[in-house]
């Protein structure tokens, strides 16, 4: 019933996954717009950290931990953010709902599992207005908007070559279009102008982890591990559009195609810069856990040539996580509450993206429920509910830039069940 039940919410799910934009943040604009977390909801509400691997749960981050898994896995997870927009002068709210990711995981062999599914990879999503006037007096207005986004194809492999020593790779295909918008009007002018500007997306990139957690004392267990997520060599199809409209029936009255094989912008390459992270950390098994992951990345090596702006630098990224879990006692028949798993943590994020020599960078709080989901049968004993909430801030107002204030809703599902396994009839 429960293989069923995922193919079918596969079926449905994966068409939308790929159309959703999935934010509304003006600083989508940059890069290769938003960058959604890769994280199943268990380990973003402890930071986003990804060292931590047990036998029921997938690890979309690290491949590794795929050598732990004992039980065939099917993860979903969905996102709801209301957002709180401001600069100097005015405020906005807003929310958008998402699907984060659809994934499945198994063990192939002993100690050896694979898993594959989809999900986003970045987000354009924005809306913004600008006014300004001419030496005349006249108002002139700027209107820029931005959708689509890059969506994700994964497969991964991890196991344990040796006792306490798990490797893992992972190949990402990654493919979406983004499309921007730039419209402006000037009072008193008849006809407004429009900048239209696409760009079809595809490409790969690697990520491959070591996970090395050897116990101390027969009781715990120390976490070390290192990910390196490869230079992402993207190819962006671009094309553009220049031309004028009528303001009062939107029809556009000159519009032209423009040459970008003249200035080599037509087919163009966007690296996104290899990322590397290395994780610590120490707990109990099934009773608690604490770490801590820093990952840093060269973005400074970073460029659009498509969408060069004056105001905009790249520099090197770097991010900070802790977080942990405790579990009262998941043995326990006479209380539910302390079967449960309370998860937190905390990251900080440097983006690496300089607008008006101001640093985009970006500050979240997490914490959240494990809810287990036991049945009767082995299968779904150890299938779970997973609930998380992060409150974060990001941008500054300084500059005539915007800040954005959030909080964010996870709910993700973890539902175990076995294959390759022979029943056995008495």
């Amino acid at each position: 019933m429960v293989k069923k039940f995922l193919i079918a919410f596969f079926c449905v799910t994966a068409q939308g996954i790929f159309a959703q934009n999935g934010t509304i943040s003006p600083y989508s604009y940059f890069g290769i717009g938003d960058l959604r977390n890769s994280g199943t909801v268990d380990n973003q509400m402890m930071g986003g950290m990804a060292m931590y691997a047990d036998s029921i749960h997938i690890n979309l981050q690290n491949p590794a931990a795929y050598s732990k898994l004992r039980l065939t896995t099917y993860t979903a997870g969905i996102g709801h953010t209301e957002y709180r927009l401001k600069d100097w002068t005015e405020e906005q709210r807003i929310s958008s709902t998402n699907l984060d990711y659809l994934s499945i995981g198994f063990p192939l062999a002993n100690k050896v599992g694979v898993g594959f599914g989809l999900m986003p990879l970045s987000s354009v999503g924005y809306s913004l207005r600008d006014e300004t006037a001419t030496s005349s007096g006249d108002n002139v207005t700027n209107v820029f908007t931005g959708e689509g986004g890059l969506n994700r194809i994964y497969m991964s492999v991890g196991f344990e070559p040796i006792k306490n020593l798990s490797l893992g790779a992972t190949v990402n295909f990654n493919f979406g279009t983004l499309e921007y918008q730039r419209i402006q009007s000037v009072e008193n002018v008849q006809f407004g102008t429009l900048d239209n500007r696409e760009s079809r997306i595809n490409g790969y990139d690697f990520n491959y982890a070591l996970n090395y957690t050897p116990t101390i004392k027969d009781k715990y267990t120390l976490f070390t591990s290192v990910r390196v997520n490869t230079q992402a060599n993207l190819v962006s199809k671009n094309s553009q559009r220049l031309g004028s409209f009528s303001l009062v029936t939107g029809d556009e009255i000159e519009v032209i195609d423009v040459n970008l094989d003249a200035t080599n912008r037509r087919n163009t390459e966007l690296k996104v810069p290899t990322r590397t992270t290395v994780g610590l950390g120490f707990g109990e098994d099934k009773r608690w856990f604490l770490g801590g992951e820093y990952s840093f990345q060269q973005f400074s090596d970073f460029e659009n040539t498509f969408l060069a702006l004056d105001n905009v630098t790249y520099n090197d990224a770097s991010t900070y996580a802790f977080g942990g879990y405790w579990v009262p006692d998941y043995r326990s028949l006479s209380s539910y509450f302390k079967r449960i798993t309370y998860r937190a943590g905390l990251r900080y994020d440097v983006s690496g993206l300089e607008v008006n020599n101001k640093e985009i960078n970006n500050f979240g709080i997490t914490f959240g429920l494990g809810l287990p989901m036991g049945g009767v049968t082995y299968d779904s004993a150890f299938s779970n509910l997973n609930i998380g909430f992060e409150l974060g801030r990001r941008g500054t107002t300084d500059a005539a830039l915007i800040e954005e204030s959030y909080l964010k809703i996870n709910v993700g599902l973890s539902l175990n069940a076995r294959w390759f396994q022979k029943r056995k009839i008495n």
